[in-house]
């Protein structure tokens, strides 16, 4: 049996990620690239957090900004990525639920005017919400790459980059391309951090 659609298919699925690229609010973006800056050059920290695909990139993406963005030991942000530690997700799950796995950890480990990014397709997801509360009680300010309709974490961001797409993997696609170009972009300023790291 042959599959359906043959190159087409790709070229297609090309086209669609494309034009959800198309759709990006670069202003909003850009915003959180200077935000991460400033937690680079003054040691805030950065948490991301996300489900399934999404939290496989938040993990990739905390990866990229500890040590692809600068290459050199000590120079990185001070990133979480929260769904990385199974020990701790699924011993907050079992004890009080899963919609607190990442605002439990924010509550330990977070500060006043630290970073929070989420990535949700739907924007509904109750663990992401309550990390969003959390982040507001906290002092936190919070960024959120968003699909669908952004659902309530649209709302509840006070910084929502919502891509109108109905497709979770166009959407997640759309997470990681962000989350690398915000490391390509930080890393090309990686000395000017140097030059104003305290002495």
């Amino acid at each position: 049996m042959m599959l359906t659609g043959g190159t087409e298919f790709y070229r297609d699925y090309g086209r669609r990620l494309s034009a959800a690229l198309d759709r990006v609010e670069w202003d909003m973006v850009e915003r959180l690239a200077e935000d991460l800056y400033d937690c680079w050059k003054t040691g805030r920290q950065v948490f991301i957090a996300g489900n399934g695909g999404s939290g496989g990139n938040a993990i990739h993406l905390a990866n990229d900004f500890l040590y692809a963005l600068s290459k050199m030991a000590g120079s990185g942000l001070r990133v979480h990525a929260l769904p990385a530690n199974p020990a701790v997700l699924t011993c907050l799950a079992n004890d009080e639920g899963y919609e607190t796995v990442f605002a439990l950890q924010l509550a330990v480990f977070a500060r006043p005017d630290d970073l929070l990014i989420v990535f949700s397709g739907s924007g509904n997801s109750p663990n992401i919400l309550t990390a969003l509360e959390a982040a507001r009680e906290i002092g936190m300010r919070s960024y959120a790459v968003l699909a669908f309709s952004g659902g309530k974490a649209k709302a509840l961001t006070d910084r929502p980059i919502h891509v109108a797409v109905d497709d979770m993997q166009i959407a997640e696609d759309v997470q990681l391309i962000i989350g690398h170009m915000l490391m390509q972009k930080l890393s090309a300023h990686r000395h000017l951090v140097r030059e104003d790291a305290p002495q």
